[in-house]
């Protein structure tokens, strides 16, 4: 926690946090051009935001990408604002929700192709595998709709919907599956039946249908005592809706899984 409150101590840092909440995903190339600072230090800034796990990367073709992390912020809330306030705790947190909604999932993703997003759970990362992959997990952290399948390499992922016990095959298959280390699979695109679901009109749907497929990989990391889950869904078409939807939902499920490995219990969203 100490990195934290040293990383958010400094304004350019501050700046580097603002840049990435109005555009997330962006190259060190991109971050220097909005700041009036060398490539120098700018890089010596993002390596204690790095540090501090403020600031998460991935590698999106020869450039290294640079996403904000807002779960630190969280955990500062959480665990030590909240013992002496919690009103204002509670205030925090949903201005870290709202922080975390916007710069996951606002409606300028520009040209971004992924969402990455970063969480640290306090469990085994064997334990964080079995949920990922235990349907009696899934249906639990997924809200009506949960995936199953028996996670071989090439087996399709099914989707369940829990209002009418339905299982549907959207042609999706498990590309990756090393456990307890990383998963893929890819992912759904715009299926005759979800209509049904979302209320789209017919113009709508076929609109949506024609974006290309996309994966979604999960990397499962030891952290000291927690495990660190790096979620990266990519192969998204530039301001799709895809890719809007992903940057909303993941986010939601993400934040119930860790309640549930933590607590026990889920979120209770209404």
């Amino acid at each position: 926690m100490d990195e934290v409150f040293k990383a958010l101590a400094d304004p350019s840092r501050r700046r580097l946090l603002d840049a990435l909440n109005a555009r997330n995903g962006q190259s060190l190339r991109e971050l220097c051009a909005g700041l009036d600072m060398t490539r120098q230090a700018v890089a010596k800034h993002v390596a204690v935001l790095e540090a501090a796990e403020l600031v998460t990367t991935a590698r999106h073709g020869r450039e290294k990408l640079h996403y904000l992390n807002a779960a630190p912020i969280n955990d500062i809330a959480d665990r030590w604002i909240h013992r002496y306030d919690r009103a204002r705790a509670r205030a925090l947190a949903d201005l870290r929700q709202a922080l975390e909604e916007s710069t996951m999932s606002g409606d300028d993703t520009g040209g971004a192709t992924s969402f990455v997003y970063v969480t640290y759970i306090s469990t085994t990362p064997e334990r964080l595998w079995q949920a990922l992959t235990d349907s009696a997990f899934t249906a639990r952290y997924f809200e009506g709709c949960y995936p199953s399948s028996d996670w071989q390499v090439g087996s399709p992922v099914l989707w369940n919907t829990t209002a009418d016990d339905r299982k549907h095959d959207w042609d999706q298959r498990v590309l990756e599956a090393d456990p307890p280390r990383r998963l893929s699979y890819r992912w759904h695109g715009y299926e005759p039946e979800m209509p049904e679901y979302t209320g789209w009109s017919p113009e709508e749907f076929e609109k949506r249908r024609g974006e290309r497929r996309s994966k979604v990989t999960f990397d499962i990391e030891t952290a000291g005592s927690a495990v660190k889950l790096t979620v990266t869904h990519d192969d998204l078409e530039p301001g799709s809706e895809m890719l809007r939807s992903v940057s909303r939902g993941w986010p939601v499920v993400l934040s119930n899984l860790k309640t549930l490995l933590e607590s026990g219990e889920t979120l209770q969203l209404d």
